[in-house]
């Protein structure tokens, strides 16, 4: 917290009272600089609260106001006035120009030397360094940890935040590697210039660069390591950067280098990792080393959920293009395949948002119908319920064009089918339905009688509402209903087989919306 002129009143040790020029209590003090000179602006550099026993000030109101303007010019921030040594009160001259000015004036009690003010206002000086550098440090340990958190884009995000700015980066052809704000093109635009002007200068390539638009301040800085360049970081804010964001900056640009600059081994080798961590987490997550959770941005405590989605097709690169989107994202996470299908564990929080627009990424990506399913919230460890919940939404899922579907909103038919492998599903979608299959196949249209028996049931056996549902008379249904019961030797008015035949119906929708 920087010290101002109105906290220097705040402290009790001092006794110090502002008696004018209250306008400009919340300057802030730079130095503290006791002079007795009737002139003393040449040795005055700006910041300062000027102390003074009252020797050159002036004798009358005039001279005292002259005085305290030539302080004003200076850039002083306040005047401390010694009621102890030649005067016992601040001259109304002086406190009429200070309100006058809107320039602080203090009265100093007899009992506090300047010392005392010198020292109060070097130990809030040096507070606020400490300050600053344990911030710079902690924001250093936040973008280090955004690093091995989700790469690039988690390090812009993480930038973004601590200089509360636009962030964006883009490659030296010009595409956007990532970006942080609600409106980065100014930034991405002026990354590209720059770009294109280094470009025209091979010599120059690696730099950077201030500029200033109707937008707020950007700087530029080239992302490079050797001799190889990555591309340009531009980072727009209000203000200029102080120093101590200009070294947050410099960090994060090393960070981004180093990530830019892995070799395709050292990525692979990783994402390898990521894939054994992911399985044992399923599969054994009581061998789970929390060093290696952390390593991915987890915490043994966090909360995730599991998605799981289906229908990619070749795994290899199914698994590229999921990586691809998570790294998009900038989030931990976790990733394998499972069976056919390709795992993701997501913090709980965020996972459904998430897990949507991955889908719809290597949906478009993979040009294939990809589906998804939703686990519920766990702890990390226990993963391996939520992406069983995962699988079964997943099944449940109709067709390839929705959002992910979420365990804990499947209806309890969808729970039971969706745990089902596809052959249990086949023997229960045949359950009962083997004889009215084999009568809809010989009577071609005009048989019916399996549609006939799911909109029955679908409409809880009303049969008006069945009738109008079908588009037939009342007399045909119950015409039909009545050969339903004739080939299977089943009563249509019994719970139990209502329930086992809408199992078989649900089954069979389940099959026939996954392409089984």
């Amino acid at each position: 917290m920087a010290i101002t002129v109105r906290r220097l009143t705040t402290l009790p040790e001092l006794g110090l009272t502002l008696v004018a020029g209250r306008d400009g209590a919340d300057r802030v003090i730079e130095w503290a600089h006791p002079i007795e000179l009737p002139d003393p602006t040449p040795w005055l550099s700006g910041g300062e609260l000027v102390m003074t026993t009252g020797l050159e000030i002036g004798a009358d109101a005039d001279a005292q106001f002259a005085y305290l303007q030539g302080l004003v010019g200076a850039g002083c921030v306040a005047l401390a006035f010694d009621t102890g040594t030649r005067f016992d009160r601040v001259p109304d001259g002086l406190r009429a120009a200070g309100d006058a000015l809107g320039f602080p004036v203090l009265a100093v009690p007899a009992s506090t030397p300047f010392i005392a003010i010198t020292r109060a206002v070097i130990d809030e000086l040096t507070a606020d360094q400490v300050r600053a550098v344990q911030r710079v440090v902690d924001q250093q340990e936040r973008l280090a940890r955004a690093t091995l958190r989700g790469g690039v884009p988690a390090v812009v995000t993480a930038l973004g935040q601590a200089l509360a700015g636009v962030v964006a980066v883009v490659d030296p052809d010009d595409r956007v590697l990532a970006e942080y704000g609600s409106d980065t093109s100014r930034a991405i635009r002026h990354a590209r210039a720059v770009s294109e002007s280094a470009s025209r200068s091979p010599r120059r390539r690696q730099l950077s660069k201030v500029l200033a638009d109707d937008g707020g301040h950007y700087t530029v800085q080239s992302i490079a390591a050797a001799q190889d360049l990555y591309g340009y970081l531009a980072v727009g804010t209000a203000e200029p950067l102080p120093p101590a964001d200009r070294l947050l900056l410099a960090h994060a640009v090393s960070l981004i280098s180093i990530e830019l600059g892995k070799p395709a081994k050292v990525q692979s080798a990783e994402q390898r990792l990521r894939a054994v961590v992911t399985r044992t987490l399923f599969d054994a997550p009581e061998r789970m080393d929390a060093g290696l959770l952390r390593y991915f941005g987890f915490e043994p405590a966090d909360t995730v959920a599991v998605a799981v989605l289906t229908e990619v097709g070749p795994l290899l690169p199914a698994e590229r293009q999921v990586g691809a989107a998570l790294a998009a994202e900038g989030i931990p996470h976790l990733t394998a395949s499972v069976g056919a299908d390709v795992a993701v564990v997501l913090p709980a929080d965020r996972a459904r948002e998430i897990a949507a627009r991955v889908q719809d990424r290597v949906r478009a990506q993979l040009g294939r119908p990809v589906r998804c399913g939703l686990g519920g919230p766990c702890a990390v460890t226990d993963a391996n319920t939520s992406v069983r919940q995962a699988l079964s939404a997943a099944r449940a899922v109709r067709d390839g064009g929705g959002a992910p579907v979420v365990f804990a909103e499947l209806g309890t038919f969808s729970v039971l089918l969706g745990m089902q492998d596809p052959d249990a599903l086949q023997a229960i979608a045949r359950t009962g339905l083997e004889a009215l299959d084999a009568y809809d196949e010989k009577n071609g249209a005009s048989g019916r009688l399996v549609e006939t028996l799911a909109a029955y049931l679908a409409h809880n056996g009303q049969a008006e509402s069945t009738a109008v549902a079908l588009g037939i008379h009342r007399h045909t249904l119950r015409n039909r209903l009545a050969r339903i019961a004739e080939l299977t030797g089943r009563d249509l008015d019994s719970i139990h087989t209502r329930v086992e035949w809408w199992l078989a119906v649900k089954a069979r929708e389940m099959l026939n919306g996954r392409g089984g």
